[in-house]
């Protein structure tokens, strides 16, 4: 009977430690691409602008173009998540990883993100506070990308919170790219700041949007180029034109 505690503690520490352990040790899925896609959610975007970025993202991912560019991305597939963002602490998942190998998958997501609440209704504008928190999210997911990308959309200059441009040069580092689509309704020089405080990395690019109704053709745009793919280094990026602009104007 003496023996009984011994053996208890034994048997909990298996089977409680040791799965924790073999979690740990589980390698994470390495994918062809990592994207994240973060949404302006700030106060500055009204239920409608919010509402015509929303069904952009979705209709980019029902185009039958972007489609064949997710087939075309290689047999790995892509791992995309979405998060909501504002101010210094308002940073929330709204779609965690989901993994697109085809054009069923690039439905399927669209539908998920017919269904997704707005999560975060005001704000200030934190861009450096939401690279930080999407790169956390990518340090943590069950994939892992041979390209790593975070898609920015917003409608204006960082008013709060971490230096941007602090915070890009730390996802460069962890060979992350950073891409931009430059809402100019209110904003006409922002695909400039984009352009200096925000994008990065291999390929980085900006694309702009007059305002919230090209929205949709300037996003899907936007994730045909990031889907066709980058140089992997930044030396490549660079002989390419680091930070060209974009702009999706009628």
């Amino acid at each position: 009977m003496k023996r009984w505690p011994q053996l208890y503690w034994i048997v909990t520490l298996f089977l409680f430690v040791f799965p924790l352990g073999m979690q740990e040790a589980r390698a994470a899925q390495e994918v062809d691409l990592q994207l994240i896609l973060a949404v302006d959610s700030s106060s500055s975007v009204d239920a409608r602008e919010f509402d015509l970025q929303m069904k952009g993202y979705a209709d980019a991912f029902r185009n039958k173009e972007v489609q064949a560019a997710i087939r075309g991305v290689g047999d790995r597939g892509v791992a995309v998540a979405m998060i909501h963002w504002a101010g210094e602490d308002e940073q929330v998942v709204a779609q965690d990883w989901q993994l697109l190998v085809g054009a069923g998958d690039a439905e399927a997501f669209a539908d998920l993100l017919d269904r997704t609440p707005r999560y975060v209704r005001r704000g200030s504008t934190a861009i450096g506070n939401m690279l930080a928190f999407a790169g956390a999210m990518m340090k943590a997911a069950p994939y892992v990308g041979r390209r790593q990308v975070i898609d920015v959309s917003g409608d204006g200059q960082s008013n709060k919170g971490l230096n941007v441009a602090r915070g890009r040069e730390s996802l460069l580092d962890k060979g992350v790219t950073v891409n931009g689509l430059a809402i100019l309704n209110e904003e006409p020089g922002l695909d400039q700041y984009f352009r200096q405080q925000v994008i990065g990395g291999a390929g980085a690019f900006v694309i702009s949007s007059p305002g919230f109704e090209e929205f949709g053709e300037a996003i899907r745009n936007k994730i045909l180029r990031e889907l066709e793919g980058a140089p992997l280094s930044r030396q490549d990026s660079e002989e390419e034109g680091l930070g060209v602009q974009f702009s999706q104007r009628r």
